[in-house]
Formats: structure tokens, sequence, C-alpha cells
């Protein structure tokens, strides 16, 4: 049985990560500090499962960490912990530089220091994936996708801090001879969504019978990935993956913004239709954009297929389909987390 240490495993994507590891039979150890995206709430269904212990820290704290280590003894590092959102980033970039920079480096000195005491054999198989972005790399003109040998471009604090931790890991490879695997993703989707994201930002409006604000026309482009398909990729290249090597993992669904609401209102004047009969979209509104938006994001994930045999399993249209109706299977979950600390309103708007 393969143990994994996941840090984030609170977050959305960690939390789905940690849902589907479990569900295999992987044994995790879930270090997360809690912040504001993280939800408890999300594990309550491995809450007493023998495969998952949670512990309530923070990654930066090598002392913990180390603790983690060596106690359990993980055959792989999985890190997710990490401030991700845009708009937050352009409020209060001290916040992510803490957490995605400064974070990470004291959760790669730990990790070194306990794989080069591992024995030979698991030593050859320990692996530290970093999950990052694919805003690392900028932004994209009208054609063409973002590779693994993309130059760097980061166009936001957010990403910027990011892009720092990407070289850290990249340098504690080459330095120190750590074993590292790095996965850059686009725009991810699916149940458990802190509801900041424009996804379930849009349904919780909608749903609340709120305006709907759409960025700038709402022709910014994204590659729209369901959560599901991305973690079974970040397993994938943990057992498979090259190491030292950089993964794109991509959706192949590329949106314009205002598409994407326009979806969400569509499925849900049939699922939950206003009350005044009108059609959701009519709440549309296009607001001010936000500073240094990046106008379009699209992966080429061909490393990820041709390597590993990984491809996407949702289209978008199923994906976007199964979250809404998990949003509205789970507003108790919703409820919960806007607790008042987050009452979709607008944030990043400062320059």
């Amino acid at each position: 049985m393969s143990t994994w240490l996941v840090t984030g495993g609170a977050g959305f994507i960690g939390g789905n990560f940690v849902l589907r590891a479990i569900a295999q039979g992987v044994k995790v150890v879930n270090l997360d500090a809690l912040t504001y995206a993280g939800n408890p709430d999300t594990l309550a269904s491995v809450q007493d499962n023998s495969l998952h212990v949670f512990v309530h820290g923070d990654i930066g704290d090598r002392a913990l960490v180390s603790r983690l280590l060596q106690e359990h003894q993980p055959d792989a590092v999985v890190n997710f912990a990490a401030e991700s959102h845009v708009d937050r980033s352009i409020d209060g970039p001290a916040a992510f530089i803490q957490t995605n920079v400064v974070g990470t480096l004291g959760l790669l000195e730990a990790t070194r220091d306990y794989w080069k005491a591992l024995d030979r054999e698991r030593s050859d198989r320990f692996r530290f994936l970093h999950v990052s972005t694919d805003e690392v790399y900028g932004s994209l003109g009208d054609t063409g996708a973002f590779t693994e040998t993309t130059p760097y471009a980061p166009n936001s604090p957010y990403s910027a801090s990011k892009a720092s931790s990407d070289h850290l890991v990249r340098a504690f490879h080459h330095t120190y001879g750590l074993p590292v695997l790095t996965t850059h993703c686009s725009n991810n989707y699916g149940p458990y969504q802190f509801p900041e994201k424009l996804i379930p930002l849009i349904i919780a409006r909608a749903l609340a019978d709120e305006p709907l604000p759409v960025y700038g026309d709402g022709g910014n482009i994204r590659d729209w990935l369901f959560v599901d398909d991305h973690c079974n990729a970040i397993s994938r290249v943990i057992e498979q993956g090259r190491v030292g090597e950089t993964y794109n993992i991509g959706g192949n669904a590329e949106k314009q913004n205002i598409e994407v609401v326009r979806t969400i209102c569509a499925l849900l004047d049939t699922r939950a239709p206003r009350s005044d009969g009108q059609p959701h979209s009519s709440r549309i509104v296009l607001v001010e954009d936000r500073p240094g938006h990046d106008r379009r994001y699209a992966i080429d994930a061909s490393r990820l297929r041709d390597e590993l045999g990984w491809a996407p399993h949702y289209t978008f249209e199923q994906g976007i389909a199964e979250t809404v109706d998990w949003y509205l299977s789970n507003q108790a979950w919703v409820e919960r987390v806007l607790d008042g600390s987050y009452r979709l309103q607008r944030i990043g708007a400062a320059v």
C-alpha cells in the first residue's frame, strides 16, 4: 500500500485528489492550514477512514513536516498547498509569496532531508510532485498553445509566486537530485470549488437572484479542465512520469468566459428557473476588467498523452452539467462556506 503526504488536501483540487486517492487504496496524510479556501466538509466522507490522516498545519512549518515524514514514511509528497486566486493576489500579494514561495521552500528542504536518508530502493521509488498552473506562461494570442518549453512570463502576483515555486522545485532536482515532477494545469472546475472562482460564483449568484458579473467584454479564453480528469492525470504522473520533467494538463475545452456563463445560465433555466420566468442570462452584466487580465490560455497536453497515455474523460458539456447538478444538490455545503468572510463580493479591483 502506498502512502502519500498531500499538502493542501482540504482545498478544491487537493480535496478531490484526496478523496480519489483514498478510494483507490492509497493512505493519505493530509496537511492543510485551513485558510478560507480549505474546507473540512469536503473530507466528511473520509473522516473516519483509516486511510486518511488529517493534520492541521502549514507547509512552512519545517519541524511539523519533518515529523510527519518520519512518522508516516510516505512514498510521495504531492504539493497542492497554495494561495491560488488572482484577484486576491492583486489585493494582497504578500500572502502569496509567503505560502507559495517561502512555504514551498520549507517543504522542499524537509522533503530533501527525508529523501536523502531513505535506503536505495525507497529513494529510487520516492517522488515529489509539485502542482502548478498554466498562468506562469503568461498570455497567448489568438493562436497557439502552451507547451512544457514555453518561456515563463507571469503577469499577476499569483502567477509570479507560482513561477518562483516552480523554479525552486527545478533547482532542488538539479542541485540535490530530489526526484521531482511538476504539472501545469489549465482552469479547473467541478465539485467543492470555493465560490470565488468564475463557475461556482456564477451558480451561487444566479441562485441568489443577483447580477452575474463578467470581466471586460467577456472574451477572455480559458481551457477548462474537469477536476476529476486533473486528479487522474496527477496520479498518472506520480506513478509513471519521468523524474525532473514537467507535464501540462489541459481539458481540450477552450471557452470564452461569456460562453461559460451563458452555458451555466441555460442549465439553470431548466434545473432552477427564476421565479419571474426570465432567463438567468438576463442578469449578466459586464464589469470593469481585472488589472492585467490575461487574454487567453490554452494547453498542449500532448506530452502527457504520448508518454503516459492520459486524455481527459469529460467533455466540457458533461463536466459543466455535473458541476451545476452538484452545487444544486449541495447547497448546505455552499452555505457553510459562505460564513461571512466572503459574500460573493468583487475583489481584485485594486491597482
